[in-house]
């Protein structure tokens, strides 16, 4: 588990520990891509309701998996 967070720490992708919501993970996936944490939400929920179910598992998958700031 600590390989896959430093991994993602590497890649510059963590969770902040300001401006989060629930987990930090659309704030963390925003800043990676240099969005806004508003956009970012809500490109994540528009690209999970393509794939329904899907956001039961991804969001506490990344949310275990992104290391925290």
């Amino acid at each position: 588990m600590n390989s896959i967070h430093e991994a993602l720490g590497r890649e510059g992708l963590y969770r902040p520990r300001e401006g989060r919501v629930l987990g930090g993970v659309c704030a963390g996936l925003g800043r990676r891509f240099g969005l806004d944490p508003w956009p970012a939400r809500l490109l994540f929920v528009l690209l999970l309701l393509i794939i329904p179910g899907s956001q039961i598992l991804v969001y506490p998958v990344l949310w275990i998996l992104m290391p925290s700031d």
